[in-house]
């Protein structure tokens, strides 16, 4: 299958697919039975799991805010996942009404439901397209209808880097990608991490699906900002990141990185 030239993924609901195993560790209902048996009991044996994925979306919520909070108002999001609730777009939009956002991603099923939500609304499109191909997703007639690249974009990699193995360069990825953005653009990225946490039922959640998981140290997540000012507190687990809520239990078990930057030059 392909769509403007991208690869895509075939819908195999035979293996589990990270989009909807995430789905289902956020309480979701679209993923299958494929998908459930995958992650329910390794999550059952480390309750970290399911909270850091949690964690993880309360971070990408916050990091929203704080990016339109600074005027920005293109948002491209890549590797969106199926859609939950909040969706990016009306987080977004509480804070500024006029802000646009292209949700990319290289799941059919994804790119299905996100078209039957958004196919009616003007501010936002859903792409279907890989994050291992970034100039593609660049040139993207609907990303480029949503994205005004002469104005600041906030870009966001929200747990989707540690899917790319070091084979497929995802450090050449992200330079492209930010390589593309204005001054004053902002990078908003998390990533599992691969340095203090027990992180093996984590890696089990994955072990058939589609994608496997990378872990990275907090050196290498951190070299994915190159170029970029980080705000403060810098590069930290994700629920220490824009705190805007208690910490919840067991925080330091949560296994994601997280940081936003800024683009000054």
């Amino acid at each position: 299958m392909t769509q403007d030239g991208v690869q895509a993924l075939g819908i195999d609901t035979t293996r589990p697919h990270p989009a909807r195993i995430y789905d289902h560790l956020l309480g979701g209902k679209d993923d299958y039975e494929v998908d459930q048996r995958a992650t329910d009991e390794p999550a059952a044996a480390a309750p970290e799991v399911r909270l850091g994925v949690r964690a993880n979306r309360a971070f990408l919520h916050r990091a929203v805010r704080h990016v339109v909070g600074r005027g920005v108002r293109p948002i491209l999001d890549i590797g969106t996942g199926l859609p939950t609730a909040p969706h990016v777009h009306e987080v977004a939009q509480e804070v500024a009404p006029d802000v646009r956002v292209a949700y990319v991603d290289n799941d059919p099923i994804v790119a299905a439901h996100g078209n039957a939500l958004l196919s009616h609304l003007g501010t936002t499109s859903i792409t279907l397209g890989d994050v291992r191909d970034p100039r593609s997703v660049l040139s993207h007639p609907d990303v480029r209808r949503i994205i005004d690249f002469d104005r600041p974009v906030a870009l966001l990699l929200v747990a989707v880097l540690h899917f790319l193995t070091d084979a497929e360069r995802p450090a050449e990825v992200v330079a492209t990608l930010r390589d593309a953005l204005p001054a004053g653009s902002f990078l908003v990225l998390s990533h599992a991490m691969g340095d203090f946490t027990d992180r093996s039922a984590a890696q089990a959640v994955y072990d058939k699906a589609t994608a496997s998981l990378d872990l990275r140290s907090r050196t290498e997540v951190e070299s994915f900002f190159d170029g970029r000012d980080l705000v403060e507190p810098g590069l930290a687990q994700v629920h220490f990141g824009h705190p805007d809520t208690t910490p919840p239990p067991r925080s330091a078990r949560i296994g994601f990185y997280g940081g936003v930057g800024r683009k000054t030059a």
